[in-house]
């Protein structure tokens, strides 16, 4: 969405997906608080466990209860950061929320998983002057997300997806389907069948 606004903060128009200026001066603040945050919580250990939460309370926008992310964790502001409960995300994670990411309910997120929302302009003096437009990331519940995926800005997945080792991300993902490849493509709808007859 194109919007020449002056009223409007680079923060605010991030927040309704306008075009903004990504050298904000108060943009550029707002990446330090959360750099802060998170190097704070990438020093903890594991025998911290409410230390890290509060961390994490202060990094996100919301955060669900009984979410475990392991350390080095990146993000860029934080703040457009959603994850609901139970929700798993493993090493060397990097979510870059210049527009919003929201993570479901009983989601795992393999390590060194990348998730960019940042859509530079293609026109190289825009791009030049700091011309940016997000696009969301939505993550369904109970999604399995594997090691090494990118997932590229205005992405959903749908509930109970798999997204195999190494895929690029480019589209939307049904929901119960195992998708992967560069691009990420659909393999085979998760059925029935594919149940190994576990129970707890």
């Amino acid at each position: 969405m194109k919007s020449n606004d002056s009223t409007l903060s680079a923060w605010e128009k991030m927040q309704l997906d306008m075009i903004y200026d990504d050298f904000d001066e108060d943009l550029f603040k707002r990446r330090v608080e959360a750099k802060n945050i998170f190097k704070k919580f990438n020093q903890t250990t594991d025998e911290q466990p409410e230390e890290r939460k509060q961390l994490l309370k202060e990094l996100f926008g919301s955060i669900g209860e009984n979410v475990y992310i392991e350390p080095n964790f990146i993000c860029e502001f934080g703040k457009n950061i959603y994850i609901g409960n139970d929700v798993y995300i493993n090493f060397g994670a990097v979510l870059l929320d210049c527009s919003r990411i929201t993570i479901g309910n009983h989601v795992l997120i393999g390590p060194n998983v990348g998730m960019y929302s940042a859509n530079h302009s293609l026109d190289p003096e825009e791009r030049a002057l700091g011309a940016l437009i997000g696009g969301r990331i939505t993550i369904g519940d109970k999604v399995w997300i594997a090691g090494n995926v990118k997932i590229m800005a205005g992405v959903t997945i749908g509930e109970g997806a798999v997204i195999g080792c190494g895929s690029i991300v480019t589209h939307d993902i049904p929901p119960r389907t195992l998708a992967a490849g560069n691009p990420c493509r659909i393999i085979k709808q998760i059925t029935e069948a594919d149940k190994v007859g576990f129970v707890k």
